[in-house]
């Protein structure tokens, strides 16, 4: 049941899962340009995720009584999306074998087996 909150408060919270429908919609623009894929679902992550807190935040100021269910779903949006961010940085580096030691290679660095005479 919702609670008998004021008007403004009501107000601040639709407001603030309006906001959150906006960055859904939002993010999905940059699918539209012809950028690559990592920056694509790096700008689609982001937004979806700041859009999905926007909305549980309104959801949390029209239901407090779901305070703990809401709090948690807030804190796994934030740690989803940074660990998704780094798994995905760290898949699609260049380095195929990804070992420890040997440092990653960013696309088109040159190595020295490419231009010996320069090292």
């Amino acid at each position: 049941m919702l609670s008998n909150s004021p008007t403004w408060l009501n107000g601040f919270s639709y407001a603030l899962m309006l906001l959150g429908v906006v960055f859904w919609f939002w993010g999905t623009l940059p699918l539209l340009g012809h950028r690559s894929v990592l920056y694509k679902l790096h700008s689609l992550s982001v937004s979806d995720t700041l859009g999905s807190m926007a909305i549980v935040l309104g959801l949390l100021l029209k239901i407090p009584q779901e305070w703990p269910l809401l709090v948690l779903a807030l804190i796994s949006l934030g740690i989803w999306n940074t660990v998704l961010g780094y798994v995905l940085a760290y898949c699609s580096s260049e380095n195929t074998t990804h070992d420890p030691d040997q440092p990653a290679q960013r696309l088109g660095q040159a190595t020295p087996e490419d231009h010996p005479w320069q090292w």
